[in-house]
This record gives C-alpha cells, structure tokens and sequence, in this order.
C-alpha cells in the first residue's frame, strides 16, 4: 500500500506536532552514542526530520520503503551516511538489521497484521519505537448523529488487508504492546492526536473525503451525506486520536516513561 508525497507533506506538520516529545526522547536515547536507525517505510523523511532534534549528528540510517521515489526523497533528507533499501516490508528476513541500535515507524503499525508484527518483535533484540499509529477514536466539533456510524465503518476498513494480511488498524498499538511485553520489552504508549482546527482546512477536507470513501466501501452509504454536511459546515475541528509506542528490551531499559496511553 502506497502513500503520494502530496497527501505525506500534508499531514506531516499535524504529525510531529502529535507526536509524544517525551517518547521521542526516550527512543533517541535508547539508540547508544552512536545511533544506527532503521526507519521502516520511511516515506519522504517524516520521522527523519521528527527525530533529527533528538538524535545526535553522527546518526546513520538505514531507510526500507517501496517507494523508489519516495527512498529517494528521504535519502536525500538523510544526508551522505544513509543506506536505503528498496524492500517489500513483508518479507520481513530481508529487512537490514545487522548493527541497527533502533528500529522505527511512523504511521505504520496500523496498516500491518498481527503475524507481521509478531513475526518482526521476535527477530528484535534492539528497542522499536512506533509512533503516530491510528487507534480508532475520532472526535467531531459541531457533532453529528452520524459519527458513530461512520467512525465504526471506517475502523472495519481500516482493519481490512493493506497488503500484509488483515491490518491491526485501531488495535495497532494495544496489539504491539502485547506482543513486546509477551517477549520481554518494557512498553511504554504515549496518545499523540490530531488535533484539527479550521486553519487546518487543507487536512481537514482531504482526511473528511478519504474517511467517507472507506466508510462507504465498508458498508456505510450514508458516510456521503456525513462527509457533505462536514464540509459545508462553517465552522468544523475534529480530533483523531493516535498512539507511539516505544518497547525498550531488557538491556537498554532506562526507567518507565511519564507518558502513559
């Protein structure tokens, strides 16, 4: 399943102004002095520039996407000491990890199955940090008696396959937290939410469309008049809630974390 760059650049603000600083801090330090990062598909860069600040200046990353054009851009973010790979996620055993000191994603966990994950946490010996997963809660200012309705549609499509068997969608982050805790890890959640406001109205609108079309391929018909009414409502926020996960195995624990989910 693959993402354009125009809808990654509009979301990306909302996304690192969600992500949880805290957790960030946490990963970044669980990566040793001198960082090897593995960014899982990376997109463009995103989680490159959300971690850049916490990270030190000699970090090298290792970049996995299937993207041609996207690896391109985020090695390009990256800078000289960058190896990108152009992998399928699923095949999960070709994945670079020799030497990697911190595994990373952005808006993935959602979008892979258990067995993909389990598969994943048992070949990790280093700390995995998950950030921005989508976990089902949707919040909608004037509300609507609709909500409900289309907020359960478009969670069942969101556990629908994405190309690595039935998605974890809103159960991405409880599910991962089981997983490493079952192995091990010391899991830590942070929420970290869009918060849409109507000087936000360029997400808004395209997150409103994209909502309604999953609704409706789940089964939810009236998701189109939902959509109409949002749209035209002259003043319209909603909240879409999100969870980072950061699982620190028993060698590199650093204390609990404040930010719990």
């Amino acid at each position: 399943m693959g993402f354009s760059p125009d809808w990654l650049a509009l979301r990306e603000p909302h996304d690192l102004k969600a992500r949880d600083s805290h957790l960030a801090t946490l990963a970044a330090q669980s990566a040793t002095a001198d960082p090897v990062v593995l960014d899982l598909g990376c997109g463009a860069g995103s989680t490159i520039r959300a971690l850049r600040p916490y990270l030190p200046e000699n970090t090298k990353w290792r970049l996995v996407d299937n993207d041609p054009v996207l690896l391109s851009l985020a090695k390009n973010e990256a800078g000289f000491d960058t190896e990108a790979f152009l992998l399928d996620l699923g095949e999960i055993d070709s994945l670079p990890l020799e030497g990697v000191t911190l595994v990373t994603g952005s808006a993935l966990l959602d979008l892979v199955s258990r067995k993909w994950l389990e598969d994943l946490a048992a070949l990790l010996e280093v700390p995995a940090y998950f950030a921005l997963s989508y976990d089902g809660q949707m919040s909608w200012q004037p509300e609507s008696e609709l909500d409900r309705e289309v907020t359960a549609a478009f969670n069942a499509h969101q556990r629908s396959d994405k190309g690595f068997g039935p998605a974890l969608g809103p159960d991405a982050a409880s599910t991962a937290s089981e997983i490493f805790s079952a192995l091990g890890f010391e899991v830590s959640l942070a929420r970290s939410p869009w918060q849409l406001l109507s000087e936000d109205k360029a997400l808004h609108d395209e997150l409103i469309a994209g909502i309604a079309q999953a609704a409706i391929e789940a089964g939810a018909p009236d998701a189109k008049s939902w959509a109409e009414a949002k749209l035209s409502a002259e003043f319209s926020t909603c909240v879409i809630g999100h969870a980072d996960i950061l699982a620190l195995p028993g060698s590199t624990l650093l204390g609990s974390s404040d930010a719990q989910y």
